[in-house]
């Protein structure tokens, strides 16, 4: 498993060749290169950048994904929400299928706060790109039409409560895989182990429960905009693994503005009928102005329709 893998890293990590670039980090304007960070000597991670998993990933058709941290002093563990990582820290993505790589993406927290870059792969080089990108790439599932997000586009999911940009995924729950947690302790990314942290399941998991899977999906594919504050919230749709309230969950509840998207449906989610759920046929979509997430993604994910049909199907009114 891919997160054995990295914990396996993370344990055995000795001293690092490359030293992260902080000026680089902090500077005004982002570096041409990715090179020019120095977050990695080849493929080998410099002094202080850490590999790291989380527990149910966001959906990316299909790619692969190297997640790494850097931050300059350690992190003292919330227990709800994202880390509060101190200025000149930096998350760092990779999205690859098999050995190749075809973008890495940066966010930087900065004086003035986070700031989100995207550098596309050219060979052994990752160049910035600004404007985004559309690539076709060929993969294992053929060729796929994929994009790289613009700075704008980078917005549309890192906005918080405070209307800024924030990471998404490095939260003490997402992080709590096996031993992951004391891992990112010795590495010093973690000031200490929290005396106790709940932990996102992995919906991937076909022995964790039907209903904790389809809730850990909703909330790594969909909670990010779909949650209180966030950029979804008009929509009274909350799909982040914290809520409780089935109405706000979607159960019987009807769009305020889901346009085409609803597929002349009526309900977000209709109990133990799929396919007479909005939720469902939108992630069942391919066509840009109805499919959910609206960015990210250009397949559908077949296993993760298969989850949320077979939630839907056991849910009862």
């Amino acid at each position: 498993m891919r997160w054995l893998a990295v914990l396996l890293l993370l344990l055995a990590a000795g001293p690092a060749a490359a030293e992260v670039q902080d000026a680089v980090l902090m500077a005004q304007r982002p570096p041409k290169t990715l090179a020019e960070f120095g977050f990695f000597d080849g493929d080998v991670p410099a002094k202080g950048v850490v590999p790291y998993v989380i527990a149910s990933p966001l959906f990316s058709d299909y790619a692969e994904k190297d997640r790494y941290i850097y931050t300059p002093s350690p992190v003292d563990p919330a227990l709800q929400g994202v880390l509060d990582f101190p200025v000149g820290a930096a998350i760092i993505k990779t999205f690859r299928y098999g050995d190749h790589k075809v973008e890495t993406r940066v966010l930087l927290h900065k004086a003035s706060g986070w700031k989100g870059y995207a550098y596309v792969w050219e060979g052994d080089t990752a160049r910035l790109a600004l404007a985004g990108a559309d690539l076709e790439v060929q993969t294992p599932r053929g060729v796929v039409a994929y994009h790289v997000p613009n700075a704008n586009q980078c917005k549309a999911c890192h906005i918080g409560p405070e209307k800024a940009i924030i990471p998404i995924g490095p939260k003490l729950r997402n992080l709590n895989v096996a031993g992951q947690l004391a891992a990112l302790v010795k590495a010093g990314v973690l000031a200490k182990m929290p005396e106790d942290a709940s932990a996102t399941p992995d919906y991937g998991d076909e022995a964790q429960p039907l209903e904790a899977r389809a809730r850990a999906y909703l909330d790594a594919n969909c909670g990010h905009c779909h949650a209180p504050g966030h950029p979804a919230d008009t929509s009274g749709l909350y799909l982040n693994l914290e809520e409780a309230d089935p109405l706000r969950l979607g159960v019987m509840k009807r769009p305020v503005a889901a346009g085409k998207g609803s597929g002349h449906l009526e309900f977000d989610i209709v109990p133990g009928d799929p396919d007479a759920s909005i939720l469902l046929n939108r992630m069942m979509s391919q066509d840009p102005g109805a499919m959910m997430p609206e960015l990210g993604r250009s397949l559908v994910h077949d296993e993760g329709v298969a989850l949320l049909r077979a939630y839907i199907a056991g849910l009862k009114e």
